[in-house]
C-alpha cells in the first residue's frame, strides 16, 4: 500500500531550513535539481521524489551537497551520473553508499557531504573539479537513487529499482 507523497513545496522548505549556509550565495556557484520517478530512463511509476543542492566553495576546489528523500524505501546508493536527459550514463561521483538491500523506508536527509577532485570516479578519474563543473553548467549530469529490496526479482516496483528509482538532470 502506497502512502501519500510529500509535496514539492515542502520538500523546498525543508531543503531551505536545513541548509541555511545557501542563502545569499551567488547563484552561479548553486546547483539545484528535483528528482522523481518521471526522469528515470525507463520512467519508474513510484511516490518517491528528491532534492538535492550543491555548493561551489568561492576557490572552485569543492561541491558541497545535500541529497533530501521522501516516500521513498531500500535506498542503497546515490550517486552524480554523467548523461543528458533521457540517457543513463556513468557514474563520476558518490553521494550516499552502498549499503545493503531491504533497509526500510527514508524520509529526509539522505546524504550530505564534500566531493573533492579525489573523489571523482569512472571517465572523471584525475580529472578536476573544474571539469565536473563544467559538465553540471552544460546540464549534462544527473542524480540517481537506486533501491533495491534484496529479494528476486529486481525492478518490481517501488523499492526495488535497482538501476534507479528516482532522477534528477542537475
Amino acid at each position: 500500500m502506497r502512502t501519500r507523497a510529500i509535496p514539492v513545496v515542502i520538500l523546498v522548505a525543508l531543503v531551505a531550513l536545513a541548509w541555511p549556509a545557501l542563502a545569499g550565495q551567488p547563484e552561479a556557484r548553486n546547483f539545484v535539481t528535483h528528482l522523481s520517478g518521471d526522469e528515470e530512463v525507463p520512467a519508474r511509476d513510484t511516490l518517491a521524489q528528491g532534492q538535492a543542492i550543491f555548493h561551489l566553495s568561492k576557490d572552485g576546489t569543492s561541491l558541497t551537497y545535500m541529497l533530501m528523500v521522501a516516500n521513498i524505501e531500500n535506498v542503497v546508493a546515490a550517486h552524480i551520473h554523467v548523461g543528458p536527459p533521457g540517457v543513463n550514463g556513468p557514474v563520476v561521483a558518490f553521494l550516499f553508499g552502498t549499503v545493503a538491500p531491504g533497509g526500510g523506508r527514508v524520509d529526509g536527509v539522505l546524504a550530505q557531504g564534500t566531493i573533492t577532485a579525489a573523489n571523482l570516479i569512472g571517465p572523471l578519474t584525475g580529472a578536476s573539479l573544474e571539469d565536473l563543473i563544467e559538465e553540471i553548467q552544460s546540464g549534462n549530469t544527473y542524480v540517481n537513487v537506486h533501491t533495491n529490496d534484496g529479494v528476486e526479482p529486481p525492478n518490481t516496483g517501488p523499492g526495488d529499482f535497482p538501476g534507479g528509482e528516482i532522477r534528477g538532470q542537475i
